[in-house]
């Protein structure tokens, strides 16, 4: 147990081996039509789980987004909110051109991509993270975060495509660092690769602990620390 002293005095907080782990693992999205929405979500390439049935009328389908460890479940009788009604649905890609390319030779409907226009309270655009304001075209600086597009399922549910290549600091814990697919680490391992090669040309030779100089930069990437020089 760690001691905290606080404005409001003296508080406790339990140790990471005490903590108990809340793991995010599924959201409920309502659908009219399950045998429709199944179709979709299947045409995404996601991964079916479930398809669950009892003769009282309850029914769950769950999919899983590639690389996401959390899933999604629609059905009948899983939930009281009016189809359509969940927006703001975010999957996090590491490069948005691709993931838009993969959706449209799916035959999905996705928006353009986005960026941000500044002043969060104007425009009449449906809201996202950014505000209102939705400029055509990627971030022109091509910022982590800052990079969108979108698309709907058939009853409408909203989803959104956010462009991540580096974690904010404090996003991950560095001893929890992971990578759930075999692209995310690729990528992960090109970023490194190119700025290993800056390194070499200001070290001015190269570098036969490259592998350690790769994992450190790797790991510090992901959890938002200060990146080796």
């Amino acid at each position: 147990m760690t001691i905290i002293e606080t404005a409001h005095g003296v508080e406790t907080k339990a140790s990471r081996s005490q903590r108990a782990d809340l793991k995010l693992e599924v959201i409920v999205i309502p659908v009219s039509d399950v045998d429709r929405a199944k179709i979709f979500y299947a045409s995404l390439g996601w991964r079916l789980d479930a398809d669950f049935a009892s003769a009282d009328g309850w029914r769950v389908v769950q999919f899983t987004p590639p690389g996401s460890a959390c899933s999604v479940i629609f059905g009948k009788n899983v939930t009281s909110a009016v189809p359509g009604s969940a927006q703001g649905l975010y999957l996090v890609v590491s490069d948005l051109k691709a993931a838009t390319q993969d959706l449209l030779a799916r035959g999905v409907g996705v928006s353009e991509p986005f960026h941000g226009g500044g002043d969060v309270h104007a425009g009449t655009d449906e809201p996202y993270l950014f505000g209102r304001i939705r400029l055509n075209g990627a971030d022109p600086k091509r910022g982590s975060y800052s990079s969108f597009a979108s698309f709907r399922d058939p009853d409408g549910n909203g989803w959104l495509l956010q462009e991540v290549t580096t974690r904010l600091p404090g996003r991950i814990e560095a001893e929890d660092a992971t990578f759930t697919s075999s692209s995310e680490l690729a990528g992960a391992l090109r970023r490194a690769a190119a700025a290993h090669g800056e390194h070499e040309k200001r070290t001015g030779g190269h570098d036969e602990n490259w592998p350690d100089w790769y994992a450190d930069y790797i790991v510090r990437e992901q959890a938002g620390q200060p990146l080796p020089t």
